[in-house]
């Protein structure tokens, strides 16, 4: 299905957990400009996977970041429930970013000398915060790491040290959370059991999630893919398949 506005974006009865509302996002200027964003509007509703992928250069990565208040927009709006980022001081975003907002990247960034239960509850413990012991046992059971919080990194498997990412992007009861190619570092099947684990997390514990990848196999896992192409949206597919998306992003030159 080809989107010819951007207003087909936005789902339809489901209160969006994050959306951007005709976002720019330009580099340079005169003949060196690039468009990364170019006129982008889009509803992340509550309680659902969305995968974005596209070509190299497409967006995608632009997008989560300017959606998850990590970079500005050049124009438009970007929102976390109802608060505008635009409107918030630097102070504020930062605990909006830390209160509200979950991250999971292809690096682990977990910090060698603590062990997996420390580094699970870093950001609380620095915010003077402690994590809520139900929700808390829930999600080390939900993502299988529960004989292993007394482990440090380096006695943990590289699957293993993303669970701990995951859990750590979870443990806040976050609005949202934005996962940046998350497999990128793990082989096949490691990376198919961590898709599996944010899956999970949206099934069983309620979460948001938007996920950036190039993997059509991983995009099938979501509730719906959106399709960037030259710094705008233009197609999406509801419970998609591994062929449609693999279709899909190779007629776009994925």
């Amino acid at each position: 299905m080809s989107i010819d506005s951007p207003t087909h974006q936005i789902e339809n009865e489901v209160t969006a957990a994050a959306r951007v509302a005709d976002g720019h996002k330009h580099y340079g200027s005169g003949d060196t400009e690039v468009r990364a964003l170019d006129g982008v509007t889009v509803d992340f509703g509550a309680g659902r996977f969305t995968a974005i992928m596209g070509p190299s250069g497409s967006g995608k990565s632009t997008l989560m970041h300017c959606a998850a208040g990590l970079d500005d927009l050049t124009s438009g709006s970007a929102f976390i429930g109802d608060t505008e980022l635009g409107s918030l001081s630097e102070r504020d975003l930062t605990l909006l970013r830390r209160d509200r907002v979950g991250f999971v990247f292809q690096a682990f960034n977990l910090l060698p000398t603590l062990t997996a239960i420390e580094n699970l509850n870093l950001p609380l413990t620095l915010a003077g915060r402690s994590a809520d012991p139900e929700w808390l046992d829930q999600v080390v059971t939900s993502i299988g790491i529960g004989d292993r919080l007394d482990h440090r990194p380096n006695e943990l498997s590289g699957g293993q040290q993303q669970r701990v990412a995951i859990a750590r992007a979870l443990a806040s009861k976050p609005s949202i959370v934005f996962a940046d190619e998350p497999t990128g570092n793990l082989d096949s099947v490691t990376g198919s059991e961590v898709l599996d684990f944010l899956r999970d997390a949206v099934n069983d514990l309620g979460q948001t999630l938007v996920l950036v990848t190039h993997d059509a196999a991983a995009a099938a896992r979501a509730d719906r893919v959106l399709f960037l192409g030259d710094g705008r949206i233009v197609d999406e597919i509801y419970q998609p398949t591994a062929d449609a998306v693999f279709d899909r992003i190779k007629e776009l030159g994925g």
